[in-house]
């Protein structure tokens, strides 16, 4: 369940960012830049906040989590 909650959550804010570059900003881009670094530290570290923050509002861990995407 974590791991449909991660994958849509980050979706959303990969398309979010690339309207809000279009439409508002181009500065926005870094938004997008942000959310694959951390995708990347995550990879190495084993360590996500979005999963930490998913935990702490009661989601299950269940399915697997963002450690292995």
């Amino acid at each position: 369940m974590l791991n449909t909650y991660f994958r849509v959550i980050v979706g959303f804010m990969v398309l979010l960012s690339v309207v809000l570059t279009v439409y508002v900003n181009p500065n926005w881009m870094w938004f997008t830049v942000f959310i694959g670094v951390n995708l990347i530290q995550s990879a190495f570290t084993k360590w996500c906040l979005l999963e930490t923050i998913l935990v702490k509002l009661g989601v299950k861990k269940e399915g697997g989590s963002c450690k292995s995407c």
